[in-house]
C-alpha cells in the first residue's frame, strides 16, 4: 500500500500562500506536526498543515503563463558580436592580471632581498 501525499516545506508553503519560513516557524512553535527526515526535510501531513493555514484556492501562477526567456539556441548576431566583445576584454584583463603579478613578484622580491641584508652599524652618539 503506498503512503498518502505528504507536503515538504516549499509544496506547503505553495499549497497556503504563505512563506516556507512561516511554515517552519508553525512547526517549531508546535501550531503544526511534522516529520524531519533523514535529509534535514520536513513531511507535513496535508490534513495537519491545513488544520491552521486554509487551502489555497486555484494557482497563484496561471498554468498557461509563458515567459519569454531567450535560449542558448537562440544566438542572435547581436549576442554573438557581445560575447565575442566581453571575451575580448575578459583576455585583456586576463593579461593585465599577469602584469601585476610579475610586478607583486619583483617587488616581494626586492622586500626580502633588503629584510635579509645585514643592517649597517649604528653610530654611536657621542663622538669618543
Amino acid at each position: 500500500m503506498r503512503d498518502p501525499v505528504r507536503y515538504t516545506l516549499g509544496t506547503a508553503a505553495k499549497a497556503t500562500g504563505k512563506s516556507k519560513t512561516t511554515i517552519q516557524r508553525a512547526i517549531s512553535n508546535g501550531r503544526i506536526s511534522a516529520q524531519r527526515q533523514d535529509g534535514g526535510t520536513y513531511s507535513i501531513d496535508p490534513a495537519e498543515l491545513h488544520r491552521v493555514f486554509p487551502h489555497l484556492e486555484g494557482d497563484t501562477v496561471p498554468r498557461d503563463a509563458e515567459m519569454d526567456i531567450p535560449r542558448p539556441h537562440d544566438e542572435t548576431p547581436e549576442l554573438r558580436a557581445r560575447i565575442e566583445s566581453l571575451e575580448a576584454m575578459l583576455s585583456r584583463e586576463r593579461e593585465a592580471l599577469d602584469e601585476i603579478r610579475a610586478d607583486r613578484d619583483a617587488w616581494r622580491q626586492q622586500a626580502r632581498a633588503l629584510l635579509a641584508a645585514p643592517l649597517p652599524k649604528p653610530r654611536k652618539w657621542w663622538p669618543w
